[in-house]
């Protein structure tokens, strides 16, 4: 194990107690303390009061040296720039200083007790952590970059330093963790150019990159000379990272990086993210079809690992400047839109940017554009609660969170608009972390004011459950706001139960069961399913769709299903919810037939959180 150096913070993590049993004054002056009452030479017992006091002085002196020194460093912390934050041997918060309490909003209060890496924000998953703690113990520190998470919601990347704090016998008593701003713990101009501007997986440029070479470009072109680009998605890649592993899957990504390098000499590739690269490449003829499908022929060769030859599908999106643009943003715009066209054609394929697209799409990608913009900066997502209530005496049963994206000029966008979008372009994942950590910050604040007295449900979405670890942003969400998990109700659809590309959910709902959380079957009755799974998934309520209570009571199809699905729900012991609930009609049917709670704008509309 490597010898931990301790800087000036650290040194009063190690103190040791004012009276240490191993010092040879503190056992002289036990032995005369003890022996003094019973020596019968005067001169023996002075001898023993004088041993008593030189030990009380020296206590004394070491005492307001400990005192001095403590003061000092308090001082010392609370003027570092850096936020620290110092934590037990079992990674628990014990303190903090005011420069982390100014970049997060999380005061000591708030956060003592916790484990730090609730802190992190979602995209951080448990092998992250183990990656942290095997480097740590092996080289006595850790360093890198790291995503964390502000007390009013949002992330911002930090530079993380943990180094453990030993006693003499090796032993860890602290960690001290020092989060730098990003752009601080560059030593250099270049080393901050690596970090905002590089892939890190490919060493390519990264998008800001990209967009900042495509502009230089556009600025230097020559009278005839044209910029060819392409925009390359890997066909089928999740299936690969599945098949091969990530560490695979990540030697393959470097590998098409280094193809397509071989492919344009002369030109710039760069990785937008995930399995998408950009190509550029500056040319003189007229020959971007041919030039397009090179490019297909020549990823079409296959690609060499251990153990294993690929032969991939890509789907391409290309378009050429000065004919298709002159502004960098512009043709990133328009290669988007032809890539999203291709994939609509069928994969393994390539499509040219034409107005026509632009013309289909522009509200499509202006709108997704924006949604992405309000996710990076907030302010513009909301949630709303809808109450439920009991039939029997219309107590308040629990809420159902809501999203509303109130665009700034579009106003009040719902999200049958938006969430299409947000699962076409990998958003959900985002998304759905952002509703979970919103609804259970309103939760807490709820539960402060002595008001949180029923659950809150929220949706869950197929794609949330594959493209992130939801697991994972449910239980650091409920750690760091200290909620118990009884109080967050997951909804599911049958689609999401139903969606091959989640797996087998049964495991994964009957675990989240295991914590506390409820768990509810959304739209029930508007998916093609047999109703065996309903006896096969841990459940706890359905939810009856609004379109088989909006006819009732007088369409005698609707009425019979309805009956139908509370009397199955009563043998399988499931309470039922009725969504869309408008009329007193309805509401006197569903209580006849035994529904159990209702909820709908008969008994309130979606609220904000000060109305409810």
């Amino acid at each position: 194990m490597q010898e931990t150096t301790l800087t000036p913070l650290s040194v009063s993590l190690t103190m040791w107690p004012v009276f240490r049993l191993d010092r040879p004054l503190f056992w002289i002056t036990l032995v005369a303390l003890c022996s003094a009452p019973w020596v019968d030479m005067l001169g023996w017992r002075l001898m023993a009061y004088c041993l008593l006091a030189l030990s009380l002085h020296q206590a004394w002196r070491q005492w307001r040296d400990w005192q001095w020194r403590d003061a000092a460093q308090r001082e010392a912390l609370g003027m570092i720039p850096e936020g620290v934050i110092v934590t037990d041997a079992d990674f628990r918060i014990v303190n903090v200083n005011p420069a982390f309490t100014r970049a997060s909003g999380y005061a000591l209060a708030d956060v003592r007790g916790l484990n730090a890496t609730t802190l992190a924000a979602p995209r951080h998953d448990a092998a992250f952590f183990e990656s942290l703690w095997q480097t740590v113990h092996a080289t006595g520190i850790w360093e890198g970059e790291i995503w964390q998470r502000r007390k009013q919601g949002g992330e911002y990347p930090e530079w993380l330093k943990v180094q453990p704090v030993r006693d003499r016998h090796g032993h860890i008593q602290h960690y001290v963790c020092v989060l730098s701003d990003i752009a601080g713990h560059a030593s250099s101009e270049s080393d901050l150019r690596r970090i905002g501007f590089e892939d890190p997986l490919t060493g390519l440029p990264n998008r800001r990159r990209l967009h900042e070479l495509l502009g230089s470009r556009l600025r230097h072109m020559t009278a005839g000379e044209k910029l060819d680009l392409a925009v390359i998605d890997v066909d089928g890649f999740r299936a690969i990272n599945e098949g091969l592993g990530s560490e695979l899957s990540d030697r393959l990504l470097v590998l098409i990086g280094r193809r397509l390098n071989e492919f344009v000499p002369g030109g710039s590739v760069g990785r937008l993210g995930g399995n998408q690269f950009l190509v550029l490449r500056p040319s003189s003829r007229q020959d971007h079809a041919d030039w397009v499908a090179r490019l297909q022929h020549w990823m079409a060769a296959p690609f060499e690992l251990p153990g294993h030859l690929l032969r991939l599908g890509v789907t391409i999106g290309s378009c050429q400047a000065p004919e298709d643009g002159l502004v960098a943003s512009a043709l990133f715009l328009r290669l988007e839109s032809a890539l999203f066209h291709a994939k609509r054609n069928g994969r393994n394929h390539a499509l040219r940017y034409c107005p026509s697209q632009d013309r289909r799409s522009r509200p499509a990608l202006g709108l997704l554009n924006d949604l992405r913009s309000a996710l990076a900066n907030g302010g513009q997502l909301e949630l709303y609660y809808q109450p439920q209530y009991r039939m029997r005496d219309n107590a308040m049963t629990g809420l159902e969170a809501l999203l509303r994206w109130r665009h700034p000029q579009e106003g009040l966008i719902l999200p049958a608009d938006f969430i299409p979008l947000a699962e076409c372009h990998g958003l959900m994942a985002s998304l759905g972390n952002w509703v979970i950590d919103q609804t259970l910050a309103q939760m807490a604040n709820w539960r402060d004011r002595g008001r949180l007295e029923v659950p809150v449900w929220i949706n869950i979405s197929a794609l949330q459950l594959f493209q992130g670890d939801v697991e994972a942003a449910l239980q650091a969400g409920l750690t760091r706001h200290r909620l118990d998990a009884r109080w967050l109700g997951l909804e599911l659809t049958e689609s999401a139960l139903l969606d091959e590309r989640a797996g087998d959910i049964s495991p994964r709902l009957e675990a989240l069961r295991e914590r506390g959380h409820p768990v509810a079957l959304d739209d029930f009755g508007t998916g093609y399913s047999s109703l065996g799974y309903l006896t096969r998934l841990p459940l706890d309520k359905l939810k009856l769709d609004r379109t088989f209570v909006e006819a009732l009571p007088g369409d005698r199809a609707n009425a019979a299903i309805v009956s139908a699905v509370l009397a199955m729900a009563r043998g399988l012991s499931l309470a039922v919810v009725a969504e869309g609930v408008e009329t007193p009609a309805q509401r006197d049917f569903l209580r006849e037939a035994g529904c159990d709670e209702v909820q709908g704008f008969l008994y309130a509309p979606p609220l904000v959180a000060a109305d409810i």
